[in-house]
């Protein structure tokens, strides 16, 4: 397949917190260490609402992952960047060149408004990477990819379910995956990121965010399902060319191997 004929990057992104940005900014004075500073913070918001995950605005991604998938909607390679160091400023330069260089396909996320997209934002600030083409601040406001309500930059599919927010959707991506017989969340979920990269198992990460863009890729099908671009048997052989793909580069991958293992296939109730 051509650079032209990539129309959709199906994406998601798994990060961790700065320490040296927290113990800065929580903790001025006290000369916390970075491990200890996100130790100190979690604790804090652990004991707050139940919850130990740190806003995004702390965050670094360290792992990205997306599916190139034709006008067909065929899944074409799924690719991490920069898998072999995980170095932030060079996965976000990639995913910005990456978009420009591809002719801007349309990205494809599940809560990507909510995180994925604010935080590749805040990391080309961050990093000084110019985005114009992303925020297009001569284009009228509506017209602009970073719009909420640009579905045709940026297709969000936690905001499609929830027509923007009108209601909660419980469960997630897993959910939504598992609605379609597609593994969802398996031994890793987001909770465990940090504590993964702390103990240096960057692979695991880069596996887990694997499943996460193929479970978002077979969400985003079934959705083209029900707006009527694609009928459910165009589906059914669009996973199966999937599966097929799947299979063939599992050996290079363990994530892609456990990913086959927990494959379902959705039943029809009136099959």
């Amino acid at each position: 397949m051509s650079k032209l004929d990539t129309a959709y990057f199906v994406f998601d992104i798994e990060s961790v917190s700065d320490g040296c940005l927290v113990s800065q900014l929580k903790y001025p004075g006290q000369k916390l260490s970075p491990e200890a500073a996100i130790a100190k913070y979690r604790a804090e918001l652990l004991a707050e609402n139940g919850k130990d995950f740190i806003p995004y605005t702390f965050h670094l991604p360290v792992s990205l992952v997306i599916a190139k998938i034709a006008s067909n909607f065929q899944l074409t390679d799924l690719v991490a960047l920069d898998e072999g160091q995980s170095r932030s400023h060079e996965i976000v330069r990639l995913f910005w060149e990456g978009w420009r260089k591809y002719h801007r396909p349309k990205l494809i996320s599940f809560n990507g408004r909510g995180f994925d997209m604010p935080l590749l934002e805040l990391c080309a600030f961050r990093y000084g990477i110019s985005i114009p083409d992303w925020f297009a601040e001569d284009k009228r406001s509506f017209d602009q990819p970073r719009n909420r309500y640009n579905t045709a930059a940026h297709f969000d599919l936690h905001e499609w379910l929830t027509n923007n927010g009108a209601s909660r959707f419980n469960g997630g991506l897993s959910l939504a995956a598992n609605l379609i017989g597609k593994p969802g969340k398996m031994d890793v979920a987001g909770h465990m990121v940090q504590d993964l990269w702390d103990a240096g198992r960057a692979i695991e990460i880069h596996d887990y965010c694997r499943g996460d863009v193929l479970d978002t890729y077979f969400v985003f099908l079934r959705s083209r399902v029900v707006a009527g671009e694609i009928d459910i048997q165009e589906e059914h052989s669009l996973i199966e060319q999937a599966r097929e793909w799947i299979d063939s580069h599992a050996k290079e991958s363990a994530g892609l191997t456990r990913y086959l293992a927990a494959w379902g296939d959705w039943k029809s109730p009136w099959a």
